[in-house]
């Protein structure tokens, strides 16, 4: 006799590891740039270059980003771009990491100080978060089923469990061309440019992943004509496509983080030759993750009236999905403004979420966090009216989560789909945000299971000594299948002798039982 098993694919997460580096460096202005007469706004980006691991450690390289725009002593709407990179190249110990783990990295910029050492030099310095999050792919074993034995009796349950499918990285590109209205003034050259993401939506179809979002972009530029002032453009770009994933169905799950990893912003001719048109170029990286739910059958006990049986156990464990829950969060705050400053009008506001904490509370996840707000706007003030604030609104949400304990494992990505910024009396901006956090609850499933059978001849003193007839009064916590296993019979025999139509008993119930053991 044999165990007849099944492999169920599975992945662990070996753990969350998060650690900070921090950078500092100067910059020159370039010879071809003016002085910096004021720095009105800044922005900072990490670009991950490579990501790899061996053992017990991940290499991290790549560069910040930033962009500063500034205020020269030629007049109010004599603005210039500075962008520069500060390049890093870590590695961070990861215990218990093996080369053949699939790592995830999320970078985030805890927070980025552009100084004014003078009119020609800067120091950028920096603090970047690095959360990594190791996963092995390995093969749960579980017993199903015997063979080789026709007097075998098997007892075995049904499990909803999550195996991953599809673990992987690709790419998915957005290209659009935004012609300039005809109120406005032709591009001599672009001062700031901007892209986020809003929205975005992963969905498993047949061999494919759909996905769906926006983009906002905003740009700021000088006209070609000196005298027109600084023009800006903000614009919603919806986006929608496919990505082949031969593998997927549309009864998967997707867990798929979507990143902004590269993108290029450029004014260029239409056909009559006037810089009238911006055009977008973006990369996004999918991180892919897919789930598919199947129902395994597994083996819990094996005995045989005809045959002593030995069964060794083990414990396997498994994943089920508890909850799949797609949460929106209102947010509404105001931010000071300086009483020396009178807003006249928001050009453009850009805001992105940091989350503090997440913990698991009766039914639910608490999240707590923050959404950073950085907004450009004009004030009453010819010599500099461009200027720009920044504030932090908190948050705090519950993600509905029923059943959910310490011992589950989730997954939580947050997403802004709407901003909005309007200006107050008595110098406040009030912040209107509609976050989305989405959620992923998994169950922990440990399962005893058999993980080796032996088969022996029955003890025939001990079989001789028992009756072939026995009356039998139900106790408590009695099933058919542990008294039919106890006097060497079988659940149908019971059910037969009985007149039982299913194999529910309570206590206090009388059964008669036949001893079914042949002596060979």
């Amino acid at each position: 006799m044999e165990l007849l098993k099944k492999n169920i694919h599975m992945s662990k997460i070996k753990g969350k590891l998060v650690t900070q580096i921090t950078l500092d460096e100067d910059f020159n202005v370039p010879d071809t740039k003016p002085d910096i007469s004021r720095m009105i706004l800044k922005q900072g980006e990490i670009m991950l270059e490579l990501v790899k691991q061996s053992e017990e450690k991940v290499q991290v390289k790549g560069k910040l980003q930033f962009d500063l725009l500034y205020g020269t002593e030629e007049g109010a709407n004599h603005l210039q771009n500075f962008q520069g990179f500060v390049p890093f190249d870590e590695g961070i110990n990861y215990n218990d990491l093996e080369a053949s783990d699939h790592v995830r990295v999320k970078a985030e910029i805890e927070d980025m100080t552009i100084s004014l050492i003078n009119s020609r030099k800067i120091r950028v310095n920096a603090i970047l978060t690095f959360e990594i999050c190791a996963e092995s792919m390995y093969d749960e074993e579980a017993a199903q089923s015997v063979s080789g034995e026709q007097t075998a009796q098997t007892l075995t349950k049904n499990l909803e469990v999550m195996q991953v499918r599809v673990q992987r990285k690709d790419t998915f590109r957005v290209k659009e061309e935004i012609e300039l209205s005809g109120n406005k003034p032709n591009i001599d050259h672009l001062l700031w440019k901007g892209l986020s993401l809003r929205s975005v939506e992963c969905r498993p179809i047949d061999k494919k992943l759909s996905l769906r979002g926006e983009m906002v972009l905003f740009v700021l530029y000088a006209g070609e004509e000196e005298h027109i002032p600084m023009q800006w453009l903000e614009k919603n770009i919806a986006f929608s496509g496919e990505v082949d994933v031969p593998e997927c169905n549309l009864s998967m799950i997707s867990a798929t983080n979507v990143t902004l990893v590269h993108k290029e912003i450029e004014a260029k001719p239409d056909y009559d030759g006037e810089n009238r048109i911006i055009t977008v170029d973006a990369v996004l990286e999918l991180d892919m993750k897919l789930y598919e739910e199947e129902e395994i059958q597994i083996l819990e006990d094996v005995y045989s009236p005809e045959k002593e049986i030995m069964l060794q156990y083990g414990q396997a464990h498994f994943e089920g999905l508890l909850v799949r829950n797609s949460a929106k969060c209102k947010v509404v705050d105001k931010i000071h403004v300086s009483e020396a400053e009178k807003i006249l009008q928001i050009c453009h506001s850009e805001g992105c979420v940091k989350i503090d904490r997440i913990i698991v509370v009766e039914d639910g996840l608490k999240v707590e966090g923050a959404i950073t707000v950085t907004s450009l706007y004009m004030a009453a003030d010819d010599k500099e009216p461009l200027r720009s604030l920044a504030g932090a609104v908190p948050f705090s949400h519950i993600v509905e989560a029923k059943g959910i304990d310490e011992s589950c494992i989730f997954e939580l990505t947050p997403s802004i789909e709407q901003l909005t910024t309007v200006m107050l009396g008595n110098n406040e901006v009030e912040v209107r945000a509609a976050l989305t956090l989405d959620a992923l609850v998994l169950s922990r499933m440990d399962q005893s299971t058999p993980i080796s059978i032996q088969v022996m001849p029955l003890n025939e003193q001990k079989v001789e000594t028992m009756p072939g007839i026995v009356g039998y009064i139900v106790h408590s916590g009695d099933c058919l299948w542990d008294i039919a296993k106890k006097f060497y019979t079988t659940v149908d025999v019971i059910k037969e002798t009985n007149g039982l139509t299913n194999d529910t008993v309570k206590q206090g119930d009388r059964l008669l039982l036949i001893k079914k053991t042949q002596q060979l």
